[in-house]
């Protein structure tokens, strides 16, 4: 019996596989495209050379720093300026430089220990800027540019000296430039890309790129809403196509929504769950959020909360913090001053004693939740716990009044009832101190009224009026402690209507001089709240979204208007005895043109769309389709990264006009080569058009060359050289040395 050749098994088994048409041994093929290698190093090299250099705080490295420090740490923050991106892309290059979070963060100019690794804390934003130029000439490709006008984008980008600058130090706007581009970059590809399963891939990295561009800075969003525009308008030519089935059609559309718009929010609020697992340590920002969250957190709050007791019952001695606080928290409060016989307008008080709202932790805090049917002032065993709707008096444990309410107007907001701690005066004036419990959060929680968890109001039995934060501030004779009133028209929901309990305890002492003691003594008595993940995001979110940043007037800000002509830029390190500094200024040359190129876009879109109305058709409807694409991308990525900041109330620098202008440096190459091949005709004209092209290339790379002192901080730029800088509007706070 004769033995089959093993390779005709082999061929046999293939064939049977479907395996005949693969090649053995399998062969990989590729092709690099040297110029985006070239492209990509170059960018590398100016952002990374020399990157620990000036060892010294720069600008708003005091600012983020902070934040890296806490990280480090795993002390929980609040930064209202935006979401926790782009401190967590931060704190991971400290993270990998072995930075330890112990350094001041004091002042710009601080020296950095020399066992404290700079590259490390710079190294993800430098990177980040320099992925930037490669991204420039592939989103340029994609959006049907040639490779010329790629190079042009990549190499305008190579060559910005605010670019560069803001690459090379613990900043974000690198970052949140990275991840636009590469967003529009990896739409495109997944648009132009063949029909199969694969392309979706870039489909998901397009939509990760929008939850980072928006987890990084808010504004980011805005890029993410542009982007979700172009995918609604090609979903939306995609039902149209009659020759694509149902059943494709509602697979694409399904796909589509899961990738842009499911995927992002996830990721987003991934990224927050990752920042309140690793932060998990009480911090500077704690007041900020309510009890339940500070509670959540390990020192702080938790440790003087620890192992109260849940339910709050009669004789309970409670703290009872306002909902309403949003930069200050306050706790209601009294103390051994009335409210004076007549107010500054005239108007008379009740002079009984004061009851405002103090931010600050104190004995004076305390209360005590009275029966108004029993005299008992300590809980019974076993407690008789406080319900939804129950009718309370409120003693105030250090001075013994209770809370107390009546028809008298109050000091700072006479359209409310005067809140005072009731005193006797033998006048006619009785007491009226029932308080109605109303658990307003009662569909989530028991109607037990619970520590910490539970939103109360209490209302005035006599007047239906409910105990309120009016947001005033009380004279001198007040302390300048915030007003506490009782109003009987807000809303049942108001944010300052609402309190919960704090601190509590079960009161022990019969006596007044045992119960001051009492109070006096830390609440160590081991109760964690049980507050979600979602409970804290959606707080969290509330907070960083309605705390109002402290406006404060800066040598460096400026107004979106000046950004355009570049008319201030920002001293961002001086050394202590030299010539030597960094400035955050733009390549005059690119940023002229840059304008240039817009006012031609808009000009050509304007003559197209009017010659087209007519009928006439100036060019093919490919290349128009082109202009529009770049128009769409680089005209609507400019306004949406520009515009909003003209609704803003925050202190502005020229940064913040960098995302936007990188788009401009987009449009530049793009228009310069719809110009050459749609509107010069003749090879004199072609010829001259390349001579220009390449003569303003040749101008940016002479502005850099000549800004670069002033870029990389070195060499030190002689007095001389500073002085003929100096005739320029927007070098006016160029220092020099005496």
């Amino acid at each position: 019996m004769s033995k089959e050749p093993t390779s005709s098994i082999l061929l046999q088994a293939g064939t049977m596989l479907g395996l005949s048409s693969l090649k053995f041994p399998p062969v990989v093929k590729t092709e690099i495209n040297l110029v985006l290698v070239l492209v990509t190093v170059l960018g590398f090299w100016t952002r990374l050379r020399n990157l620990s250099y000036p060892r010294a705080v720069v600008f708003d490295e005091v600012y983020y720093g902070q934040f890296v420090s806490l990280y480090m740490k795993r002390v929980f923050f609040v930064d209202e300026s935006g979401p926790p991106l782009g401190h967590m892309i931060l704190a991971f290059g400290a993270y990998l430089g072995g930075f330890d979070g112990n350094f001041p963060w004091n002042r710009i100019g601080a020296e950095y220990p020399s066992s404290m690794s700079v590259w490390g804390l710079r190294l993800l934003p430098a990177v980040c800027g320099a992925l930037c130029v490669p991204l420039a000439y592939l989103l340029q490709l994609e959006l049907g540019s040639s490779h010329y006008a790629a190079l042009g984008a990549s190499l305008l980008i190579l060559m910005e000296n605010s670019l560069i600058v803001q690459s090379r130090f613990m900043l974000l706007e690198s970052v949140l430039i990275f991840f636009q581009l590469l967003s529009f970059f990896s739409y495109w590809r997944f648009y132009n890309a063949s029909n199969s399963c694969s392309r979706y891939l870039w489909l998901i990295v397009a939509a990760s790129s929008c939850a980072g561009a928006v987890g990084v800075k808010y504004v980011g969003v805005f890029t993410y809403l542009l982007l979700l525009g172009i995918a609604s308008v090609h979903t939306w030519q995609l039902i149209g196509q009659r020759a694509v089935s149902h059943l494709r059609v509602f697979v694409e559309c399904g796909c589509r929504a899961v990738c842009l718009v499911v995927l992002p929010v996830l990721l987003y609020v991934f990224c927050f769950y990752v920042h309140l697992t690793v932060l998990r340590h009480s911090g500077p920002h704690d007041q900020l959020m309510s009890s339940a969250f500070q509670a959540s957190l390990e020192g702080g709050l938790s440790r003087i909360t620890r192992g109260q007791p849940l339910e709050v019952a009669y004789g309970s001695q409670v703290t009872l913090r306002s909902s309403a606080s949003q930069t200050i928290p306050c706790w209601l409060h009294s103390h051994k001053a009335n409210y004076p016989i007549r107010y500054e307008d005239g108007r008379g008080s009740s002079h009984q004693q004061q009851v405002t709202c103090y931010p600050f932790k104190d004995v004076n805090n305390w209360w005590i939740i009275k029966d108004p049917g029993r005299q008992e002032l300590v809980v019974n065993t076993p407690p008789r716990p406080v319900r939804h709707g129950d009718v309370i008096q409120l003693l105030h444990g250090m001075t013994s009044r209770f809370l107390n309410s009546h028809d008298v107007a109050a000091p700072m907001s006479p359209h409310a009832q005067e809140v005072s701690g009731y005193i006797d005066f033998n006048v006619s004036m009785v007491m009226q101190n029932l308080w109605r419990v109303d658990i307003s959060n009662r569909e989530a929680e028991s109607e037990v009224w619970k520590t910490i968890v539970s939103d109360v109001r209490l209302v005035h039995v006599n007047t239906s009026a409910a105990l309120k934060l009016s947001g005033g501030t009380l004279p001198e004779w007040g302390f300048g402690q915030l007003e506490v009133v009782a109003d009987r028209v807000s809303r049942a929901h108001h944010s300052s209507l609402v309190w919960n309990v704090e601190e509590h305890r079960y009161g022990t002492s019969h006596e007044q001089k045992e119960r001051e003691v009492e109070l006096h003594s830390p609440t160590h008595i081991d109760v964690h709240p049980n507050i979600s993940f979602l409970s804290k995001f959606i707080e969290l979110q509330r907070k960083m979204l309605t705390v109002k940043q402290e406006e404060s007037e800066h040598k460096y800000s400026s107004c979106p208007l000046e950004w355009i002509s570049m008319t201030t830029n920002i001293v961002y390190w001086l050394h202590h005895s030299t010539n030597a500094q960094i400035h955050l200024i733009g390549n005059l040359v690119s940023w002229g043109m840059a304008n240039l190129s817009l006012a031609a876009y808009q000009l050509l879109a304007l003559w197209y769309l009017l010659r087209r109305r007519r009928a006439i058709r100036d060019i093919p409807e490919a290349s128009w389709c082109q202009f529009q694409r770049v128009g769409v991308v680089c005209v609507g990525g400019w306004l949406v990264n520009f515009l909003p900041f003209f609704l803003m109330e925050n202190t502005l620098f020229l940064y913040h006009y960098l995302p936007a202008y990188t788009f401009l440096l987009q449009l530049l190459p793009a228009v310069l080569e719809h110009a050459h091949t749609h509107l010069l005709s003749g090879k004199s004209q072609h010829r001259a058009g390349c001579v220009s092209a390449f003569a303003g290339l040749y101008s940016v790379y002479l502005c850099y060359k000549s800004f670069s002192p002033l870029t990389y901080g070195s060499p030190e730029m002689s007095a001389n050289q500073l002085q003929a800088l100096r005739w320029q509007p927007s070098w006016d706070i160029l220092y020099r040395r005496p």
